[in-house]
């Protein structure tokens, strides 16, 4: 009979998955509108990017802090990388924070929310793909289709009032891809060194480093974040949670199951994003309309086909 207590029964049982993935995306989703009005709160304008380097650099390395000092009370004792582990945090480090983040905000500062949305959900195809080239997992048909409806739902939910247009520039779009790029290939690098370190340790420090490198580029290129205020500093404590519980929780997904299995769920993204910034942002254009239902609709589908049952 299998035991409870095993954690790789407890992340690999199908609807333990699901719950735990769509929990990732909840809070993944919620970031998006935290964000905004973090930017509200601390003063910081939608052109300020060596700003926004600063507060994503406060914001990472609290959340290594956190995932430290969870990992360590869970395992009662202070999680430290081994000597042989700190090239596995860098790497991690330099990918999943440093170089997805700075290019993302980057591209960001060139090119529409629409595109930026949609070329991030990207990542799910290129860690597939990835993933495939590293594991040998099997790119199947029905992997394939599952990935594309969800993909088209993203586009879906996206698209209002024709902000989607051909035009491609490299400090846009290139860079939006770059970011997209780096966040696929953590996922498959997580999953690799998770074998070797404990998932907790490289976590936490991948971020806390990442953190720490964000923060002094922002500081030497002029980034400024002021107006802590109680309600403000709840707000980027809270955004450091989502990446220390979300990041964590699909990081020993992705250890104990196969990346592609895991990695569709992303789709569900920029779903939680748009209805979360409906309720707390007031934008109500793309959530709650028939189009809204489509997108989710075929992602939910796309998510289903690719995790069906042989």
């Amino acid at each position: 009979m299998k035991k409870w207590n095993d954690t790789s029964q407890i992340f690999t049982k199908p609807y333990l998955v699901c719950i735990f993935a769509l929990i990732c995306c909840f809070l993944w989703g919620s970031a998006f509108p935290s964000i905004k009005i973090g930017y509200r709160l601390f003063q910081i304008s939608d052109a300020d990017a060596m700003s926004q380097l600063l507060f994503a650099g406060y914001r990472f390395t609290l959340a290594g802090i956190m995932v430290i000092l969870i990992g360590s009370f869970i395992k009662r004792e202070f999680l430290y990388p081994r000597k042989s582990s700190w090239s596995m945090v860098i790497k991690l480090g330099s990918v999943q924070t440093v170089l997805q983040y700075v290019f993302f905000y980057m591209g960001l500062a060139h090119t529409s929310g629409v595109k930026a949305s949609i070329i991030t959900a990207s990542n799910v195809f290129i860690a597939i793909f990835l993933s495939a080239l590293v594991f040998s997992e099997k790119l199947s048909i029905h992997k394939f289709v599952g990935c594309l409806l969800g993909f088209i739902g993203v586009i879906f939910i996206n698209l209002e009032g024709g902000g989607l247009d051909l035009q491609v520039s490299l400090t846009g779009e290139g860079a939006m891809f770059v970011s997209a790029f780096a966040a696929a290939l953590s996922s498959v690098l997580i999953k690799q060194y998770s074998e070797k370190e404990e998932t907790f340790t490289l976590c936490g420090y991948q971020f806390l480093l990442g953190g720490i490198v964000l923060t002094l580029i922002g500081l030497l290129n002029g980034g400024n974040v002021t107006g802590f205020t109680p309600a403000s500093t709840l707000l980027l404590g809270y955004l450091g949670l989502i990446s220390s519980v979300a990041y964590s929780l699909w990081s020993l997904l992705l250890k104990y199951n196969p990346v592609g299995k895991v990695a569709v769920f992303g789709f569900s993204n920029p779903m939680f994003g748009v209805i979360l910034s409906a309720i707390l942002l007031g934008e109500k254009n793309q959530a709650f309309t028939l189009k809204g239902l489509l997108a989710l609709i075929l992602v939910c589908s796309g998510i289903l086909i690719v995790n069906r049952s042989k």
